[in-house]
Protein backbone atom coordinates (compact mmCIF):
# COMPACT_ATOMS: atom_id res chain seq x y z
CA UNK A 1 0.00 0.00 0.00
CA UNK A 2 2.77 2.45 0.97
CA UNK A 3 4.64 1.57 -2.22
CA UNK A 4 1.57 2.34 -4.33
CA UNK A 5 1.16 5.70 -2.60
CA UNK A 6 4.81 6.55 -3.21
CA UNK A 7 4.38 5.76 -6.91
CA UNK A 8 1.33 8.01 -7.03
CA UNK A 9 3.34 10.86 -5.48
CA UNK A 10 6.19 10.30 -7.94
CA UNK A 11 3.79 10.22 -10.89
CA UNK A 12 2.24 13.51 -9.80
CA UNK A 13 5.67 15.13 -9.41
CA UNK A 14 6.51 14.01 -12.93
CA UNK A 15 3.66 16.16 -14.25
CA UNK A 16 5.29 19.33 -12.90
CA UNK A 17 7.76 21.16 -15.13
CA UNK A 18 9.11 24.40 -13.67
CA UNK A 19 9.54 27.57 -15.70
CA UNK A 20 12.61 27.56 -18.00
CA UNK A 21 13.16 23.84 -17.38
CA UNK A 22 12.71 20.96 -19.82
CA UNK A 23 12.83 18.07 -17.34
CA UNK A 24 9.98 17.32 -14.95
CA UNK A 25 10.47 17.96 -11.27
CA UNK A 26 10.98 14.33 -10.23
CA UNK A 27 13.43 13.36 -12.99
CA UNK A 28 15.43 16.56 -12.53
CA UNK A 29 16.67 15.11 -9.21
CA UNK A 30 15.68 18.29 -7.34
CA UNK A 31 13.50 16.29 -4.95
CA UNK A 32 15.13 14.04 -2.38
CA UNK A 33 14.11 11.88 0.56
CA UNK A 34 10.38 11.42 -0.07
CA UNK A 35 8.72 10.05 3.08
CA UNK A 36 5.16 9.00 3.90
CA UNK A 37 3.88 8.97 7.46
CA UNK A 38 0.20 8.95 8.42
CA UNK A 39 -0.64 10.20 4.90
CA UNK A 40 1.70 13.18 5.29
CA UNK A 41 4.19 13.58 2.41
CA UNK A 42 7.60 15.08 3.27
CA UNK A 43 10.66 15.71 1.10
CA UNK A 44 13.51 18.12 0.39
CA UNK A 45 13.31 20.42 -2.64
CA UNK A 46 16.72 21.56 -3.83
CA UNK A 47 16.45 24.71 -5.94
CA UNK A 48 18.92 26.32 -8.29
CA UNK A 49 20.20 29.85 -7.56
CA UNK A 50 18.03 31.47 -10.25
CA UNK A 51 14.91 29.85 -8.75
CA UNK A 52 15.33 31.25 -5.23
CA UNK A 53 13.28 34.40 -5.83
CA UNK A 54 10.34 32.21 -6.87
CA UNK A 55 10.77 29.62 -4.11
CA UNK A 56 7.45 30.45 -2.42
CA UNK A 57 5.51 30.20 -5.69
CA UNK A 58 7.24 26.92 -6.66
CA UNK A 59 6.44 25.46 -3.26
CA UNK A 60 2.77 26.45 -3.64
CA UNK A 61 2.52 24.83 -7.10
CA UNK A 62 3.85 21.53 -5.74
CA UNK A 63 1.63 21.64 -2.65
CA UNK A 64 -1.49 22.28 -4.74
CA UNK A 65 -0.66 19.45 -7.15
CA UNK A 66 -0.05 16.91 -4.42
CA UNK A 67 -3.04 18.05 -2.37
CA UNK A 68 -5.26 16.97 -5.26
CA UNK A 69 -4.48 13.38 -4.24
CA UNK A 70 -7.37 12.51 -1.91
CA UNK A 71 -5.49 10.51 0.72
CA UNK A 72 -2.77 13.17 1.30
CA UNK A 73 -3.46 15.13 4.50
CA UNK A 74 -0.48 17.45 4.37
CA UNK A 75 2.64 18.24 2.30
CA UNK A 76 5.86 19.23 4.07
CA UNK A 77 8.53 20.68 1.77
CA UNK A 78 11.97 21.54 3.12
CA UNK A 79 13.70 24.07 0.86
CA UNK A 80 17.42 23.97 0.27
CA UNK A 81 19.66 25.36 -2.47
CA UNK A 82 23.01 24.87 -4.10
CA UNK A 83 25.33 26.88 -6.26
CA UNK A 84 26.71 25.54 -9.53
CA UNK A 85 30.21 26.80 -10.12
CA UNK A 86 31.42 26.97 -13.69
CA UNK A 87 34.56 24.99 -14.50
CA UNK A 88 36.35 28.09 -15.77
CA UNK A 89 35.26 30.29 -12.86
CA UNK A 90 38.19 31.40 -10.74
CA UNK A 91 37.77 32.63 -7.16
CA UNK A 92 38.24 36.34 -6.70
CA UNK A 93 38.22 36.93 -2.94
CA UNK A 94 38.49 40.70 -3.06
CA UNK A 95 37.00 41.67 -6.43
CA UNK A 96 35.33 45.07 -6.55
CA UNK A 97 34.17 46.15 -3.11
CA UNK A 98 30.48 46.83 -2.57
CA UNK A 99 29.83 50.34 -1.26
CA UNK A 100 26.13 50.94 -0.53
CA UNK A 101 26.99 53.60 2.09
CA UNK A 102 29.76 56.01 3.04
CA UNK A 103 30.36 54.09 6.29
CA UNK A 104 29.41 50.44 6.78
CA UNK A 105 29.47 49.04 10.31
CA UNK A 106 29.18 45.37 11.22
CA UNK A 107 27.48 44.63 14.55
CA UNK A 108 28.66 41.16 15.49
CA UNK A 109 28.83 38.62 18.29
CA UNK A 110 30.72 35.40 18.82
CA UNK A 111 27.54 33.55 19.77
CA UNK A 112 23.78 33.90 19.60
CA UNK A 113 21.48 35.07 22.37
CA UNK A 114 23.46 38.10 23.48
CA UNK A 115 21.02 40.72 22.13
CA UNK A 116 23.04 41.66 19.06
CA UNK A 117 20.05 42.36 16.80
CA UNK A 118 18.31 44.48 19.43
CA UNK A 119 21.54 46.41 19.90
CA UNK A 120 21.94 46.86 16.13
CA UNK A 121 18.46 48.31 15.55
CA UNK A 122 18.68 50.68 18.52
CA UNK A 123 22.15 51.87 17.47
CA UNK A 124 20.85 52.47 13.94
CA UNK A 125 17.97 54.54 15.34
CA UNK A 126 20.34 56.45 17.63
CA UNK A 127 22.53 57.32 14.63
CA UNK A 128 19.39 58.38 12.76
CA UNK A 129 18.61 60.75 15.66
CA UNK A 130 22.03 62.32 15.10
CA UNK A 131 20.75 63.44 11.68
CA UNK A 132 22.54 60.82 9.58
CA UNK A 133 20.91 58.97 6.71
CA UNK A 134 20.99 55.41 8.06
CA UNK A 135 20.16 51.95 6.77
CA UNK A 136 20.11 48.56 8.46
CA UNK A 137 20.73 45.21 6.78
CA UNK A 138 19.83 41.96 8.52
CA UNK A 139 22.54 39.58 7.26
CA UNK A 140 21.38 36.63 9.36
CA UNK A 141 20.06 34.39 6.58
CA UNK A 142 19.12 31.50 8.89
CA UNK A 143 17.45 33.50 11.67
CA UNK A 144 16.46 37.01 10.52
CA UNK A 145 15.26 39.30 13.34
CA UNK A 146 14.55 42.57 11.55
CA UNK A 147 10.92 41.81 10.55
CA UNK A 148 10.03 41.31 14.24
CA UNK A 149 12.08 44.27 15.46
CA UNK A 150 10.56 46.66 12.91
CA UNK A 151 7.02 45.26 12.92
CA UNK A 152 7.19 44.88 9.13
CA UNK A 153 6.42 41.55 7.48
CA UNK A 154 5.27 42.37 3.93
CA UNK A 155 7.47 41.93 0.89
CA UNK A 156 9.31 45.04 -0.32
CA UNK A 157 8.49 46.63 -3.68
CA UNK A 158 10.86 46.66 -6.61
CA UNK A 159 12.07 49.45 -8.86
CA UNK A 160 13.45 48.15 -12.15
CA UNK A 161 15.88 45.41 -11.21
CA UNK A 162 16.38 46.75 -7.67
CA UNK A 163 14.56 45.95 -4.43
CA UNK A 164 13.26 49.02 -2.58
CA UNK A 165 14.14 48.79 1.13
CA UNK A 166 11.38 49.21 3.69
CA UNK A 167 11.09 52.45 5.63
CA UNK A 168 11.31 51.55 9.33
CA UNK A 169 11.00 54.68 11.50
CA UNK A 170 13.09 56.54 8.90
CA UNK A 171 15.65 53.77 8.50
CA UNK A 172 16.16 52.06 5.15
CA UNK A 173 15.69 48.43 6.20
CA UNK A 174 16.27 45.13 4.39
CA UNK A 175 16.23 41.50 5.52
CA UNK A 176 15.90 38.09 3.90
CA UNK A 177 12.96 37.78 6.31
CA UNK A 178 11.06 40.30 4.16
CA UNK A 179 11.44 38.06 1.11
CA UNK A 180 10.53 34.60 2.42
CA UNK A 181 7.55 33.43 4.50
CA UNK A 182 8.10 33.63 8.26
CA UNK A 183 7.55 29.91 8.81
CA UNK A 184 9.48 28.71 5.74
CA UNK A 185 12.29 26.28 6.54
CA UNK A 186 15.03 27.40 4.17
CA UNK A 187 18.35 25.57 4.38
CA UNK A 188 21.15 27.03 2.30
CA UNK A 189 24.71 25.87 1.85
CA UNK A 190 27.60 28.27 2.45
CA UNK A 191 27.93 29.54 -1.15
CA UNK A 192 24.23 30.38 -1.30
CA UNK A 193 24.42 32.28 2.00
CA UNK A 194 27.28 34.35 0.62
CA UNK A 195 25.43 34.94 -2.65
CA UNK A 196 22.26 36.04 -0.82
CA UNK A 197 24.18 38.51 1.34
CA UNK A 198 25.89 40.00 -1.72
CA UNK A 199 22.52 40.37 -3.43
CA UNK A 200 21.06 42.16 -0.41
CA UNK A 201 23.90 44.66 -0.67
CA UNK A 202 24.11 44.97 -4.46
CA UNK A 203 20.49 44.55 -5.60
CA UNK A 204 18.80 46.75 -3.00
CA UNK A 205 18.15 50.38 -3.92
CA UNK A 206 19.98 51.93 -0.98
CA UNK A 207 19.53 55.70 -1.20
CA UNK A 208 22.62 57.84 -0.44
CA UNK A 209 23.29 56.33 2.96
CA UNK A 210 25.71 57.95 5.37
CA UNK A 211 25.84 54.82 7.53
CA UNK A 212 24.72 51.23 6.94
CA UNK A 213 24.48 49.01 10.02
CA UNK A 214 24.85 45.31 9.19
CA UNK A 215 23.34 42.99 11.79
CA UNK A 216 25.68 40.01 11.39
CA UNK A 217 24.78 36.39 12.07
CA UNK A 218 26.52 35.00 15.17
CA UNK A 219 29.85 33.22 14.86
CA UNK A 220 32.82 33.45 12.51
CA UNK A 221 31.67 31.64 9.37
CA UNK A 222 30.98 32.24 5.68
CA UNK A 223 28.81 35.31 6.14
CA UNK A 224 31.40 37.16 8.22
CA UNK A 225 34.21 36.37 5.79
CA UNK A 226 32.10 37.35 2.78
CA UNK A 227 31.20 40.71 4.26
CA UNK A 228 34.75 41.37 5.41
CA UNK A 229 36.10 40.71 1.93
CA UNK A 230 33.34 42.11 -0.29
CA UNK A 231 32.33 45.24 1.63
CA UNK A 232 34.28 48.36 2.51
CA UNK A 233 33.66 47.97 6.25
CA UNK A 234 34.44 51.06 8.31
CA UNK A 235 34.62 48.85 11.39
CA UNK A 236 33.02 46.23 13.58
CA UNK A 237 31.24 46.47 16.93
CA UNK A 238 31.31 43.37 19.13
CA UNK A 239 28.33 42.69 21.42
CA UNK A 240 28.77 40.39 24.40
CA UNK A 241 27.18 39.58 27.73
CA UNK A 242 29.41 39.72 30.83
CA UNK A 243 29.89 36.00 31.51
CA UNK A 244 33.11 34.23 30.56
CA UNK A 245 31.49 31.90 28.00
CA UNK A 246 30.20 34.83 25.93
CA UNK A 247 33.49 36.70 26.26
CA UNK A 248 35.45 33.72 24.92
CA UNK A 249 33.28 33.71 21.80
CA UNK A 250 33.37 37.50 21.54
CA UNK A 251 37.17 37.34 21.55
CA UNK A 252 37.06 34.88 18.63
CA UNK A 253 34.81 37.23 16.67
CA UNK A 254 37.06 40.19 17.40
CA UNK A 255 40.16 38.27 16.31
CA UNK A 256 38.44 37.20 13.10
CA UNK A 257 37.83 40.83 12.13
CA UNK A 258 41.42 41.71 12.98
CA UNK A 259 42.64 38.92 10.68
CA UNK A 260 40.76 40.38 7.75
CA UNK A 261 41.96 43.90 8.51
CA UNK A 262 38.63 45.31 9.76
CA UNK A 263 39.00 47.99 12.48
CA UNK A 264 37.29 47.27 15.80
CA UNK A 265 35.17 50.25 16.80
CA UNK A 266 34.56 48.81 20.26
CA UNK A 267 32.83 46.31 22.53
CA UNK A 268 29.37 46.69 24.07
CA UNK A 269 28.39 44.77 27.20
CA UNK A 270 24.71 43.87 26.86
CA UNK A 271 22.55 42.58 29.76
CA UNK A 272 25.23 44.12 31.93
CA UNK A 273 23.12 44.47 35.08
CA UNK A 274 19.55 44.58 36.31
CA UNK A 275 18.42 47.77 38.07
CA UNK A 276 15.76 46.96 40.65
CA UNK A 277 13.03 49.62 40.71
CA UNK A 278 12.13 48.87 44.33
CA UNK A 279 15.57 49.06 45.93
CA UNK A 280 17.33 51.08 43.18
CA UNK A 281 20.21 48.61 43.34
CA UNK A 282 22.18 47.14 40.42
CA UNK A 283 22.16 43.34 40.35
CA UNK A 284 24.78 41.62 38.20
CA UNK A 285 22.71 38.68 36.93
CA UNK A 286 25.39 37.49 34.49
CA UNK A 287 28.35 39.08 36.23
CA UNK A 288 29.47 42.59 35.37
CA UNK A 289 32.42 44.38 33.84
CA UNK A 290 33.81 41.38 31.93
CA UNK A 291 33.51 43.07 28.54
CA UNK A 292 35.17 46.23 29.82
CA UNK A 293 38.14 44.24 31.14
CA UNK A 294 38.30 42.32 27.86
CA UNK A 295 38.35 45.58 25.90
CA UNK A 296 41.23 46.85 28.04
CA UNK A 297 43.14 43.58 27.53
CA UNK A 298 42.67 43.68 23.76
CA UNK A 299 43.34 47.38 23.44
CA UNK A 300 39.96 48.32 21.97
CA UNK A 301 37.39 50.90 23.01
CA UNK A 302 34.71 49.94 25.53
CA UNK A 303 31.54 51.57 24.21
CA UNK A 304 29.21 51.06 27.16
CA UNK A 305 26.92 48.89 29.29
CA UNK A 306 23.32 48.12 28.33
CA UNK A 307 21.22 46.89 31.27
CA UNK A 308 18.92 43.87 31.37
CA UNK A 309 15.54 45.59 31.29
CA UNK A 310 12.00 44.52 30.44
CA UNK A 311 11.49 47.76 28.48
CA UNK A 312 14.07 46.65 25.91
CA UNK A 313 12.44 43.25 25.57
CA UNK A 314 8.86 44.52 25.36
CA UNK A 315 9.55 47.32 22.86
CA UNK A 316 11.57 44.94 20.66
CA UNK A 317 8.78 42.33 20.69
CA UNK A 318 6.27 45.05 19.78
CA UNK A 319 8.33 46.00 16.75
CA UNK A 320 8.85 49.48 18.21
CA UNK A 321 12.44 49.63 19.60
CA UNK A 322 13.08 51.57 22.78
CA UNK A 323 15.09 54.39 21.15
CA UNK A 324 12.07 55.28 18.99
CA UNK A 325 9.29 54.51 21.49
CA UNK A 326 10.88 55.91 24.65
CA UNK A 327 13.56 58.41 23.56
CA UNK A 328 13.80 59.90 27.07
CA UNK A 329 14.37 56.52 28.72
CA UNK A 330 17.82 56.26 30.38
CA UNK A 331 18.54 53.19 28.21
CA UNK A 332 17.81 55.15 25.02
CA UNK A 333 20.28 57.76 26.23
CA UNK A 334 22.94 55.03 26.64
CA UNK A 335 22.40 54.01 23.02
CA UNK A 336 22.67 57.67 22.00
CA UNK A 337 25.95 58.04 23.88
CA UNK A 338 27.35 54.94 22.18
CA UNK A 339 26.22 56.27 18.78
CA UNK A 340 28.06 59.52 19.47
CA UNK A 341 31.26 57.58 20.24
CA UNK A 342 30.87 55.60 17.01
CA UNK A 343 30.55 58.79 14.96
CA UNK A 344 33.73 60.16 16.54
CA UNK A 345 35.56 56.92 15.69
CA UNK A 346 34.32 56.97 12.08
CA UNK A 347 35.81 60.39 11.46
CA UNK A 348 39.33 58.96 11.84
CA UNK A 349 38.87 55.52 10.29
CA UNK A 350 40.49 54.73 6.96
CA UNK A 351 41.29 51.32 5.61
CA UNK A 352 42.45 49.51 2.50
CA UNK A 353 40.73 46.51 0.91
CA UNK A 354 40.76 43.54 3.30
CA UNK A 355 42.97 40.53 2.62
CA UNK A 356 42.81 37.34 4.68
CA UNK A 357 46.02 36.84 6.62
CA UNK A 358 47.11 33.22 6.83
CA UNK A 359 48.81 32.02 10.00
Amino acid sequence: MEEQKLKQVESTLKTIILKNRTTNLFDSKLINGIKLENNVVSFTLELLPEQLKESHEIKKIIENKLSSIQWIKKVNILLTAHNIKKDNEKPNPNGSLLNPAQHIIAVASGKGGVGKSTTAINLALALLNLDFKVGILDADIYGPSLPKLTGISNKPKSSGNKIVPHNAFGLQAMSIGYLVPEDAATIWRGPMVMSAIEQLLRDVDWQQLDILIIDMPPGTGDAQLTLSQRVQLAGAIIVSTPQDLSLIDARKGLNMFKKVNVPILGIIENMSYFLCENCNTKHSIFGNGGAKLEAEKLGVQFLGEIPLDIAIRSTSDEGNPIVIKEPENSISKIYMKIADQIVKSLSIQTRSAPIIIQD
